[in-house]
């Protein structure tokens, strides 16, 4: 058995109820949620991990143009909308659980860098689930992969956006 959700109830909840509980699990890409309430929920999504696969199926199933859409919507870690405020509340959490929020200049001229040079190599931010780590570890891992193909880091965006994903819905 999984872990099922504390205070809401997939299967028994209206698309509206669903869609406002469950859009921002994918950044900024409620489609996601939209389409997970339209392939139709049941009992088993109640179990957190049920859920998870099926959007996460639903992410890796989409067009390009919308899996880039969705991996766009993604902020920069320790970037200008972090220091201004303006990022969603969990990814508020998410980078401030890993230490970002308390980088000194040195390492916010490093994010700053390292996201510049990301993104004019792949086009798309620097996605990665830093739930668990630190901001030393998420330089390391910046500089490892910012060596990679294209293709490499476009597969991994999407495996980091699962990550998560699944991380906001054992939150819940």
């Amino acid at each position: 058995m999984g872990l099922r959700f504390k205070h809401h109830f997939p299967s028994s909840m209206s698309r509206e109820d669903f869609v406002a509980a469950f859009g921002d699990i994918y950044e900024h890409s409620a489609w996601v949620a939209e389409s997970a309430y339209d392939k139709g929920l049941d009992s088993s999504h109640e179990q957190i991990e049920n859920l998870h696969q099926l959007m996460a199926d639903i992410l890796l199933g989409a067009d390009h143009q919308a899996q880039l859409d969705l991996i766009n919507a993604h902020p920069d870690l320790a970037g200008k909308a972090a220091i201004r405020g303006e990022l969603t509340q969990a990814s508020t959490s998410e980078q401030a659980g890993a230490g970002i929020s308390e980088c000194n200049e040195e390492e916010f001229q490093r994010f700053t860098q390292l996201n510049d040079t990301y993104k004019a190599k792949f086009g798309f931010p620097f996605i990665m689930a830093v739930k668990g780590s630190n901001r030393y570890q998420i330089l390391d891992s910046f500089e490892q992969r910012i060596h990679n193909s294209n293709e490499e880091e476009f597969e991994r965006a999407l495996q980091e956006i699962n990550k998560i994903a699944l991380f906001r819905l054992t939150d819940m």
